[in-house]
């Protein structure tokens, strides 16, 4: 998922310095949980570079909880607490609970493919 498509464009990005990517200990873990359930559907699957370069290369805050639940999925909300922290005004996801509530306290959310077009393309 990372080595190709929008993904890989936006990592590539990312290390080019042209994007900022920021996390919180709660959004990690949940790439950590996802990367561990794509590893046992996908044999060959490792995401233990990615993390480990996420780990120590992304900008880190503090976010704690939303007071109230915003997605129909509240697991999804940590994302929007790591963006309301970092002041960030672009959620990166393909997540459909999370691309319903776009435009939460001027939160966009985005695809990676729109996000590609509307912010790194030529």
């Amino acid at each position: 998922m990372f080595f190709s498509g929008p993904p890989h464009l936006i990592l590539r990005a990312w290390r080019a310095g042209r994007v900022k990517l920021v996390l919180s200990s709660a959004t990690l873990d949940e790439y950590h949980r996802v990367g561990q359930e794509l590893a046992e559907q996908f044999t060959g699957v490792d995401l233990a570079p990615i993390e480990a370069l996420l780990a120590t290369h992304a900008e880190f805050v503090d976010a704690p909880p939303l007071t109230q639940q915003v997605c129909a999925d509240p697991d999804d909300d940590k994302f929007l607490a790591c963006a309301l922290a970092s002041r960030t005004r672009i959620v990166v996801s393909g997540d459909k609970e999370l691309l319903r509530v776009t435009g939460w306290r001027g939160i966009e959310v985005l695809r990676p493919r729109v996000f590609v077009d509307s912010y790194l393309s030529p």
